[in-house]
């Protein structure tokens, strides 16, 4: 609804125009503080969340939510599935 192609979507201007839309129709409907849960990939893959989550935050503070507690919910694996690319790692 934001972005028109698919290269954009994981950028951190579409991801704070996403969160200023959320924020708009949280305050429409009388909700003012909430609690921002951030996920990355996690398992076997990257561990951090994405570009656009500070950018997403730092949103909806601007429109005025206040912001209760910041969650990092990234799935941990204990002892999982073996990383992808093999013995000697992606070679280019």
């Amino acid at each position: 609804m934001v972005t028109k192609s698919a290269k954009d979507e994981g950028s951190p201007y579409t991801a704070m125009k996403v969160a200023q839309v959320v924020a708009d129709a949280a305050i429409e409907k009388g909700i003012d503080r909430v609690n921002v849960r951030v996920r990355g990939q996690g398992g076997n893959k990257a561990g951090t969340p994405g570009r656009g989550a500070q950018a997403a935050i730092r949103a909806l503070v601007r429109r005025g939510l206040r912001i209760g507690k910041i969650e990092d919910v990234t799935p941990i694996p204990h002892d999982g599935c073996r990383k992808k690319g093999g013995k000697r790692g992606r070679r280019i």
